[in-house]
């Protein structure tokens, strides 16, 4: 048996643990014998036995005092310190070794044994009769606090409520000490809710709560009960961080989206329904936004598109952090799946979207048939599709062509989708019958939220909760505040989570891990605009946001130069700042993150894509050169050279305008056109073509 293997056998001693009635008593009748046998060997006087015991009945009294112990219990250790002495002094005297010291011995061992368990029974019911009382006390004024409270507001309600008589059956304190629930049985005769929930500012009023705290009626238990929540302490004045928690989610379970004034996380289910965000300019709607996508990055079978049409703002800081990996030499993947700013990478997305949930109805009838049900069922191997769409009810209102038709898209996602999986969340600046008047978003749209940051003008709260009494624009006058209702909650006052772009940051890194890829039957219905969403002539935009570039304003003049500071004119380009990303190395390793994420995409052929256009404005006559010398600009050649020097590999137009200091824009269309006079060759690689030189050819 190897040394390392240890058995045991029999009961295992804990030798730290302290007595027990059983082993008190032994260890006491033994330690007797030991001290009488030794003393009546070596003669030592029996007095000493009856002091040393008498001095252990004085200590074990004190301690017992301290303790606060019980009479009883004091008086059975007082008492077996005395009889153990006596006894040992008995037996120093008349020897320890007969048969009657030992009986005695063993008949006063019994003895202590039992008085110790009956007192270690009376010391446990004491201290339990003790902690009871305590909770009793603790029990009888709380329970006074809520008869006040119940007696208060059942005055309150029939003052202000025209004689309603209310039957209060609980009072719930919030855990976070920011208020209470009524729970009360309202009068025979047809009462309902309604008729208390429609006096919310008037009950408010009359208890005089702070501003920003409500008290707010709502349906109970059954119809013949009400529920009053009344808020004491104002939450929604200050910031709420989100939270630093960034575990796994799932659409089924629900999303957060911020906090009630008790404390409560408020979800929003998604998997059949669509959400509409209302907030004007300042309330907090662009960063709520950011917390609807946190959530959408933590659920495990959701993927995220956003449609933002002012410059893809809402989505661009989801996607920062995995273009930035060229820099932080971390692979991660982007915290939104496909990012359109433009009307037409929106209508491709919405395209896709169609052909998904088209293909989708005929490819998963046998999924959904061994599932028995008429819902396709989502889960991270067939994620749902959520696409949130900055400003998107003024879409939808727009009279312009362009967005009519885009509107018009939308809207067949919104009605022919649901089942299939793919759901919308639209912005709106304001609650107005004009943004709002649309049937289709009132009846898909059933989780609402409304951002108020005081903004009275334009914010119609009827129209975005019909049905909903008692929600004002004054309850809620601070930025991230407002009201929210689900299906599952009603309507009433919230606050949104804030979120900072450092942490939008940590998230995107946090869920890389998390988020599903679309399965194989979607994708290949998407086709290619979804496969090459991310190729380099489709993500340039995104891409420049990681450089930083010199804007000096016109009055600045170049030096030796008169007039405006046109890049034109400069020879040299400045030397670009320390914090700058080389743009060859951020598209490499993004490419390359692409490719192993969502697999590699044939090149498209050359439709000019790679050329910018000339920039519009002036004709400008130091612009002007380039364009009209058909052999070239003078530095053309140095350009060709190392070109040449490059070798089989060639050199991106990038790098050229960095070798040349040259821009980007007029370095492409010089190569371009050297190469349609045999001067170079070109290669297309789609995000990675490259000019070469004829002899490497």
């Amino acid at each position: 048996m190897p040394a390392n293997t240890a058995t045991t056998t029999g009961p295992v001693w804990d030798w730290a643990a302290g007595h027990g009635p059983v082993t008190g008593a032994l260890s006491a009748t033994t330690g007797a014998l030991a001290l009488a046998t030794t003393g009546a060997a070596t003669g030592m006087p029996a007095g000493w036995a009856l002091a040393a015991g008498a001095a252990g009945a004085i200590g074990h009294t004190v301690t017992s005092l301290r303790e606060r112990l019980a009479a009883r219990t004091i008086s059975m250790r007082a008492a077996s310190w005395l009889l153990g002495a006596g006894w040992t002094t008995w037996a120093i005297t008349h020897g320890p070794l007969t048969w009657t010291a030992l009986g005695s011995l063993a008949t006063l061992g019994v003895g202590i044994g039992a008085a110790a368990r009956s007192t270690l029974l009376h010391e446990e019911a004491r201290e339990l009769e003790t902690i009871a009382a305590a909770e009793r006390q603790v029990s009888r004024e709380l329970s006074a606090e809520r008869r006040a409270i119940a007696a208060e507001w059942v005055d309150r309600v029939q003052r202000v409520c025209g004689g309603i008589t209310l039957r209060v059956l609980a009072v719930e304190m919030w855990p976070t000490g920011t208020g209470f629930t009524i729970d009360a049985e309202l009068p025979p005769g047809g009462v309902t809710y309604e008729r208390i929930a429609q006096a919310s500012a008037q009950l408010s009023a009359d208890a005089r709560l702070p501003h920003g705290c409500t008290a707010t009626a709502s349906q109970g238990i059954d119809q013949g009960r009400v529920l009053i929540d009344v808020t004491t302490v104002n939450v929604l004045v200050g910031e709420i961080v989100y939270p630093t928690d960034y575990t796994p989610l799932s659409l089924h379970t629900g999303l957060p989206w911020g906090v009630r004034p008790d404390g409560r996380e408020v979800l929003a289910y998604l998997r059949e329904q669509c959400g509409l965000i209302v907030g004007p300019t300042g309330s907090g709607k662009t960063n709520f936004v950011h917390t609807i996508l946190a959530g959408f990055a933590r659920a495990t079978d959701v993927l995220t598109w956003v449609i933002d049409l002012n410059a893809g703002s809402a989505g661009l800081p989801w996607i920062r952090p995995a273009l930035a990996t060229g820099q932080e030499g971390q692979a991660i993947r982007p915290g939104v799946d496909w990012l359109a700013a433009t009307y037409e990478e929106a209508s491709l997305m919405l395209d896709a979207a169609v052909r998904i949930g088209k293909h989708r109805k005929v490819a998963y009838q046998d999924l959904m048939a061994r599932a028995d049900t008429d819902l396709l069922p989502v889960s991270a191997q067939i994620p749902q599709i959520m696409i949130v769409i900055d400003e998107g009810a003024e879409i939808l209102a727009s009279s312009d062509p362009k967005m009519r038709k885009l509107a018009a898209k939308i809207l067949e996602v919104i009605r022919l989708l649901r089942a299939m999986g793919i759901r919308t969340v639209l912005t709106a600046l304001g609650a107005t019958g004009s943004v709002l008047g649309n049937l289709m978003i009132r009846r898909e749209a059933k989780a609402r939220v409304c951002l108020t940051g005081g903004e009275v003008d334009g914010m119609d709260l009827s129209k975005v909760f019909p049905g909903a009494r008692g929600l004002k624009v004054s309850q809620a006058p601070y930025k991230g505040a407002g009201f929210m209702g689900t299906p599952e909650s009603p309507a009433g006052l919230f606050k949104s989570w804030r979120i900072k772009p450092k942490q939008i940051g940590d998230i995107v890194r946090a869920t890389a891990a998390l988020h599903p890829r679309l399965d194989d039957t979607s994708a290949k219905a998407a086709g290619p605009d979804y496969a090459r969403r991310w190729d380099q002539a489709r993500t340039a935009w995104m891409r420049d946001t990681l450089t930083t570039t010199d804007n000096p304003t016109a009055t600045e003049e170049t030096p030796g130069r008169p007039g405006l500071n046109l890049s034109a004119h400069r020879d040299e380009r400045p030397p670009a700042p320390a914090s700058t990303l080389d743009e060859n190395a951020i598209d490499a390793r993004f490419m390359a993150l692409v490719d192993a994420e969502y697999g590699r995409t044939p090149a498209e052929p050359d439709t000019g894509a790679e050329d910018e256009p000339p920039p519009a404005g002036l004709n400008l006559s130091a612009l002007r050169k380039d364009r009209e010398d058909q052999g070239g600009p003078d530095w053309l050649p140095a350009a060709i050279e190392a070109i040449k020097a490059a070798g089989p590999d060639g050199m991106k137009p990038s790098a050229v305008a960095d070798t040349v200091g040259r821009s980007r824009h007029g370095v492409r269309a010089v190569l371009k056109a050297a190469a349609e006079r045999g001067e170079l060759v070109y290669r297309d690689r789609g995000p990675h073509s490259v000019y070469v030189h004829p002899d490497h050819a």
